[in-house]
């Protein structure tokens, strides 16, 4: 096993959402254990932890494929909540999903924005911005 990669996968994922592993790794533990170790060397240690973009870039490339697919809610939620932790305002999350109703169609643009309402009250309920 790379332990290395599996380190910097943890650290690039806790950057994102300090609990973001231990919720990963919980989901998954019964089902597919190994998935876990995957999704983190590679998704979060590989490809997320590159230098050639900077973090919050990064999340936005991602909430706009995310919401440009139109089924993955649950990964989306993660990613809103990212790249609001990375620095990205509300308000520029709000463009960036109506720009999806250009590229991916108004369905898809609507499903990401009431998904983004409901990542945004939740974040008020907790005291975050």
């Amino acid at each position: 096993m790379d332990d290395a990669r599996y380190r910097i996968g943890l650290a690039t994922a806790r950057n994102l959402d300090p609990e973001a592993p231990e919720r990963l790794e919980a989901a998954l533990k019964e089902v597919a254990p190994d998935l876990y170790r995957h999704i983190v060397e590679f998704a979060f240690g590989d490809i997320l932890s590159r230098p050639g973009l900077d973090p919050k870039t990064r999340e936005i490339a991602t909430v706009s494929a995310l919401a440009a697919l139109g089924n993955a809610q649950p990964q989306l939620r993660f990613h809103l909540n990212a790249a609001l932790n990375l620095g990205c305002t509300r308000a520029e999350l709000a463009e960036i999903l109506m720009q999806m109703a250009v590229y991916a169609g108004v369905p898809a643009a609507l499903n990401a924005l009431y998904l983004a309402k409901e990542v945004f009250a939740e974040r008020d309920a907790k005291g975050l911005s």
